[in-house]
């Protein structure tokens, strides 16, 4: 076990970052946060903020020497530098799975490998490969890069064979996926903690509902039969294992309107549908990555109340105003207000979250689904945005 006051180091400086930070500082650990923004919400609450980039020799070696323990709060660390800490640190999760998560093409080759079902798809790496996709093929479809799009970014619809040479350009002929759209009946996700022996713990399924290809609202408990929650937690379980994974790992899931469950994609660290563990679960996301990556027992990850999460985009934020007004979502008991200290916002920049509590022992997320909503349509309406 690696015990406090130990230095945890952490690779990356994002909202995630900020909450694992805040979790280890309250359990008596010491952080330190690598990543290149001097502004960066993680940075601003740990012990030492080394303000660099990742490739930054300097930088890895002075937390390496450090640090009895590495982790992460995003998968795109360059793999020469997670090479790097893996061999003259305790880095987890390992190279491995960042490498896998990483790479939209490798992560489908993995999840394939492990007979784990994912929507048709084919990997596009070069112009002629855009050109000689099949008429016949599994269309209308997304063509995505395979490396570092996230929140919708990196990705067009096609219709047909004749729009993927198109697209492929207008992504840059980087290496991309054509990954057929499936019918769907919702999108869950199951987010899990394992720790050095094996031993995995998964939180409460999560129903997602994104908009523009960012997520805006989780529901937990998600609607889903207690058949398909086994299935869906057994299946990450299974990613986790065949990875020899340690910390938080995310799973995404499409249900097909047949029933059927299909991997979208894994994410190597917290989850942004995991934030209503922040206060609706006996423990949470960030808590039990501490104690996965440092050896610790997990602890139960009980849902205490239904609830509904949902994202505070930069749009909300009026303009020429440092703040929205939250006396209306304050005035709730039942609302917790999360903001993560970002000093600029922009349409669709994750500029905080709020998650609604429904009382305990209702069973279901209706109520606080509902008030999220009402919540969210005030922030737009004061912010002076029109539509739905």
């Amino acid at each position: 076990m690696i015990l406090p006051p130990a230095v945890v180091g952490l690779l990356g400086g994002g909202q995630l970052g900020r909450y694992f930070t805040l979790s280890a500082r309250t359990m008596g650990y010491r952080v330190w946060v690598l990543d290149p923004d001097p502004q960066s919400p993680a940075g601003s609450v740990a012990d030492r903020h080394l303000c660099a980039e990742f490739e930054d020799p300097e930088a890895l070696r002075e937390l390496a020497a450090n640090a009895s323990v590495v982790t992460c709060e995003f998968e795109n660390v360059p793999a020469a530098s997670a090479e790097w800490l893996a061999a003259h640190a305790l880095l987890r999760p390992d190279p491995r799975a960042l490498a896998v998560a990483q790479d939209r093409i490798e992560e489908k080759r993995f999840l394939e490998q492990a007979d784990v079902a994912v929507a048709p798809w084919l990997p596009i790496e070069n112009p002629d490969a855009a050109r000689e996709v099949s008429p016949e093929w599994s269309f209308p479809a997304i063509l995505k890069t395979a490396r570092l799009g996230y929140d919708g970014k990196g990705q067009v619809s096609v219709r047909t064979a004749s729009d993927v040479a198109p697209a492929f350009r207008a992504l840059g002929e980087v290496p991309c996926v054509l990954e057929q759209r499936v019918d769907l009946e919702r999108e869950i996700s199951v987010v899990l903690a394992r720790d050095t022996e094996g031993r995995s713990r998964a939180f409460p399924v999560s129903e997602n509902v994104h908009r523009d290809g960012i997520l805006h609202l989780s529901r937990v408990p998600a609607r889903i039969d207690e058949d398909l929650r086994t299935q869906a937690e057994a299946i990450a379980q299974h990613v986790a294992e065949r990875l020899d994974y340690c910390g938080v790992l995310a799973v995404e899931f499409f249900v097909t309107s047949e029933g059927n469950l299909l991997v979208n994609e894994i994410a190597p660290r917290p989850h942004n549908s995991g934030h209503y563990t922040l206060d609706a679960v006996s423990v949470s996301q960030f808590e039990q990555q501490v104690r996965a990556v440092c050896g610790l027992a997990l602890a139960p990850a009980e849902l205490t109340a239904p609830v509904a999460m949902l994202n505070l985009l930069g749009e909300l934020w009026p303009e020429g105003r440092s703040m929205p007004d939250f006396s209306n979502v304050l005035n709730h008991g039942r609302v917790r207000l999360h903001l993560y200290g970002k000093p600029l916002p922009r349409p669709g920049r994750k500029m905080g979250h709020i998650n609604v509590l429904g009382a305990p022992g209702e069973g279901e997320a209706s109520q606080p689904v509902r008030l999220a909503e009402t919540l969210w349509n005030a922030l737009r309406s004061q912010a002076g945005l029109e539509g739905p």
